[in-house]
């Protein structure tokens, strides 16, 4: 296969996961110059996110594509590759991954600069050293890196950043990131990770090995309430954002909150219970979300 449609297929495969996540990526109701940044931003943080949890297709060319050895794995030497191929494209240059090559138009315009980029690849190299979190405000401090530089890049390829702004989107990102960790508690114990505080833990009686059981007991699920609340007062704070701006990008940012609001609510309607696998919003819930959001009700 020519590189040329190596690099095709193995961008067209990672944005494709857009339609399995929370929130819409770029919905066809944006301005085409929004939706062609949002999935270039996409297409970036799914590379960074997928080196970080082992998650690049074995047959990808990614490594390659990042001017590594083809067989190249470590997570660690990938996500300092994707840094300097950052480095290339915000310092002019033409950078190797086509994911990457795909930020030079909001690159070149000053729409976009590297540092969310960068927070987001220190979060993955905190994943592989970091697999606990003793208190609720290191989770955070973690989420600051992991989840907020998304809704800043969003803000900034709108033009519509502000500081107040900046401090409601940070609550809806880290609201979100914590929901998608209570969904995925199952799976990243498989991969070694526990985001549920260690201090919130001991307070439920809840041991590591009550998390690695087909599904919840009591304890548990008093544990993942006791953090979904948390999630939604997060959610809560942040949701006035959606009230400052207008038009279409009320409708995009109404969605980003609605998506964690509709997966909280999913969370409860299953007890609680998120061991047997991720509870996923029904369609109708995250309309119902999608409508009390933009009607400013929390």
């Amino acid at each position: 296969m020519a590189t040329d449609d190596l690099q095709l297929r193995d961008a067209s495969a990672v944005l494709a996961k857009a339609a399995d996540e929370n929130f819409p990526v770029a919905p066809f109701f944006l301005p085409r110059s929004w939706r062609d940044d949002l999935m270039a931003v996409y297409g970036v943080v799914r590379l960074i996110d997928d080196i970080g949890d082992g998650d690049l297709a074995p047959e990808a060319a990614h490594a390659r594509h990042l001017g590594l050895d083809a067989d190249a794995d470590d997570p660690l030497t990938l996500l300092d590759a994707v840094a300097a191929d950052l480095g290339t494209v915000f310092d002019g240059g033409d950078p190797g991954h086509p994911l990457v090559r795909a930020l030079r138009p909001a690159a070149e315009r000053g729409t976009l600069t590297a540092a969310p980029f960068l927070a987001l690849i220190e979060a993955n190299r905190q994943d592989q050293l970091v697999t606990r979190y003793e208190t609720y405000d290191d989770l955070v401090a973690y989420c600051a890196l992991s989840a907020n530089p998304i809704g800043r890049l969003v803000l900034a390829i709108t033009g519509t950043a502000t500081p107040e702004r900046v401090r409601r989107s940070d609550a809806v990102c880290t609201g979100l990131q914590i929901v998608e960790h209570i969904q995925d508690v199952a799976e990243d114990l498989r991969r070694g990770r526990i985001y549920l505080p260690v201090e919130d833990m001991k307070r439920f009686h809840v041991s590591e090995s009550d998390l690695a059981q087909p599904t919840a007991g009591a304890s548990v699920r008093a544990l993942v309430a006791f953090e979904v609340e948390r999630a939604r007062g997060l959610l809560n704070e942040g949701t006035p954002l959606v009230g400052s701006v207008h038009g279409r990008l009320k409708l995009l940012l109404a969605g980003f909150v609605a998506g964690g609001r509709a997966a909280a609510g999913a969370i409860v309607t299953a007890g609680h219970d998120v061991l047997p696998g991720p509870p996923k919003p029904t369609k109708p819930r995250l309309l119902r979300e999608a409508g009390a959001v933009l009607r400013g009700k929390g």
